[in-house]
């Protein structure tokens, strides 16, 4: 997998998970995914499609989720995980994140567009294919462990690659 397309998210999600939590963050090594990818508690996906496609899942444990929730809306954590302000908040979180990791493409070069979160209920996510590769990293946060799942692929090809044009 090309760590210049995963960079660009770890290092936003780094950032924006230390600054809303206001402490340390610390990013595990990463493991790449063969099976698919299992739900840990409340998660967040989003699509993205262009030079660049896959997807992301922000992964978190429920009791990380209702602390996350609390902290954000400035009030008592939410009982159970199944709470809409936990849903909104995660929601709300990916987009912070993947806006800093798109800036950043963007910045690069690459061209692509971003679907908005939505909350993942299925228990698996898909699986790596030959051609797209899937990653998970996990942050340690002073709330639990946020995880990071991502699956993409590289589409925009090189000027030497593309099929001449027939002229007619």
């Amino acid at each position: 997998m090309r760590m210049d397309l995963i960079q660009p998210f770890v290092s936003a999600a780094d950032s924006v998970l230390g600054q809303l939590l206001e402490g340390p963050t610390v990013v595990g090594n990463p493991s790449m995914e063969e099976d698919a990818y299992r739900r840990k508690g409340v998660a967040a996906l989003i699509g993205f499609q262009g030079d660049i496609e896959g997807r992301i899942i922000f992964d978190l444990e429920p009791r990380t989720a209702c602390s996350i929730a609390g902290r954000l809306a400035g009030s008592e954590p939410p009982a159970t995980a199944d709470d809409s302000l936990v849903a909104e908040t995660l929601c709300e979180l990916a987009n912070m994140i993947i806006g800093n990791a798109v800036t950043l493409l963007n910045d690069r070069g690459f061209h692509f567009r971003v679907q908005p979160p939505e909350v993942h209920t299925d228990p698996e996510g898909m699986k790596s294919s030959y051609d797209t590769e899937a990653v998970v990293m996990s942050f340690d946060t002073p709330a639990g462990c946020v995880y990071l799942n991502i699956a993409m692929r590289y589409n925009r090809r090189r000027k030497t690659e593309r099929e001449p044009a027939l002229s007619a």
